[in-house]
């Protein structure tokens, strides 16, 4: 497996595009994107657990139970949720774009993202889409990168291409997300595309068991937005025998998969709002998988910790505290906490209790752009990684005024 170029465009048989066509006041920021397969593929996804969902993922999830799908349509500037008209508003979507493509309405994958609750007019997504689908092109998944960008300060894709049944297959996603990202999905929009050929069912049971140990890993402020989404299209032009069971050919597909959804998530976590350090939290030792996973998820979301590691702080006193209070089963005096960048590793904590460190030393190590929090339980083999990043005052002035 290697990486390549190209994001969602990178697999057989798609073409992308993004534009600005007037949602956003901005006019140098695209807010309309489109991608599409050019024949019908297998179509999976997962939905925010917000029990306040945007109209598009109710459209979305309709037009999915079938399991096939061919294009995705998103705008971004307007989250089209808690609006009146808005399914009426989604469903125009998918049928407008439809038409500038020639396919079914039930084929279209909708999505929005941007503020909640402000009326979303159809007339600048239908007067921008025939530019939109005109300038669809096997180079454009920068440009629909950049169209589903909201507070994102870079736009995030990645593609690898791997072999399967014999044969090359390519494996490419884009996504947006800065804010309002925590555990069992976020403020993310997560757009996957690939050329192998796999069923409806396992493409599904590929994603839901992903995103356990990627997505649903990952936090930026603790608040799950209304809009999240992943969505998956394999259009099988790669020419391998479909995927249609567990075996080796369904481990190679979960592995293509989860080193796409994993370097996402690690640009999601480095771009949050404010953020100026990756922070990735490394759980070792666990006596179980639900354990090891528990206790990187309130490592990665302790609000004090993040605020420690903006300060290059290396305050471990807080790293137990979230273990404490996480509700895992942990016998604490076997915890060893660790802190590691690219500038070394130190020590922090042993059994439980502090141990003599270089606080330079430790304050060099923090003042990296990557840190990883290293906790070792000492009580079985599991293991879990979460990701997140630091809590700065630009968090605050951006959401301060995010709607005005």
């Amino acid at each position: 497996m290697r990486v390549v170029e190209g994001g969602v465009c990178a697999a057989k048989g798609f073409t992308a595009n993004g534009i600005h066509c007037g949602i956003r006041k901005n006019h140098s920021k695209k807010d309309l994107s489109l991608i599409v397969s050019c024949v019908p593929a297998s179509a999976a996804a997962v939905y925010t657990t917000n029990l306040v969902k945007g109209a598009p993922l109710t459209v979305t999830k309709k037009h999915l139970e079938n399991g096939v799908a061919q294009a995705v349509i998103c705008n971004s500037g307007n989250a089209n949720t808690c609006n009146a008209n808005g399914i009426r508003i989604a469903e125009e979507m998918s049928e407008l774009t439809a038409k500038a493509l020639g396919i079914r309405a039930e084929d279209v994958i909708v999505a929005s993202t941007g503020v909640i609750g402000q009326p979303l007019s159809i007339d600048p997504i239908a007067a921008g889409l025939p530019e939109l689908a005109a300038g669809l092109s096997a180079e454009g998944g920068k440009a629909a990168a950049e169209g589903i960008m909201t507070t994102d300060t870079v736009m995030k894709e990645v593609a690898v291409e791997f072999t399967l049944g014999g044969k090359t297959c390519r494996l490419g996603g884009i996504a947006k997300g800065s804010g309002m990202i925590h555990p069992n999905m976020a403020t993310m929009l997560v757009f996957l595309t690939t050329d192998a050929a796999i069923s409806p069912e396992m493409l599904q049971k590929a994603l839901r068991g992903d995103i356990a140990e990627t997505f649903n890993m990952l936090s930026i402020d603790g608040d799950t937005s209304t809009n999240d989404m992943v969505t998956v299209l394999a259009n099988g032009l790669a020419g391998n025998d479909t995927v249609t069971a567990e075996g080796a050919d369904f481990a190679a597909f979960m592995k293509a998969l989860n080193s796409v959804t994993i370097a996402l998530c690690r640009k999601i976590a480095g771009d949050g709002e404010g953020a100026t350090k990756l922070l990735e939290c490394k759980v070792t030792g666990a006596a179980d998988l639900m354990t090891a996973k528990t206790v990187a998820k309130s490592v990665i979301c302790s609000s004090l910790l993040k605020a420690a590691m903006f300060g290059a702080d290396a305050n471990w006193g807080r790293v137990l505290c979230a273990i404490g209070y996480s509700g895992a089963q942990v016998d604490v005096s076997k915890v060893d906490v660790s802190f590691r960048s690219p500038a070394g590793t130190i020590l922090v904590c042993q059994g439980g209790a502090g141990v003599d460190f270089s606080e330079e030393i430790a304050k060099t190590i923090l003042l990296e752009k990557e840190i990883e929090i290293l906790v070792e339980l000492n009580s079985g083999e599991a293991k879990s990684t979460a990701w997140g990043c630091d809590l700065t005052y630009d968090y605050v002035k951006i959401n301060g005024d995010y709607r005005t």
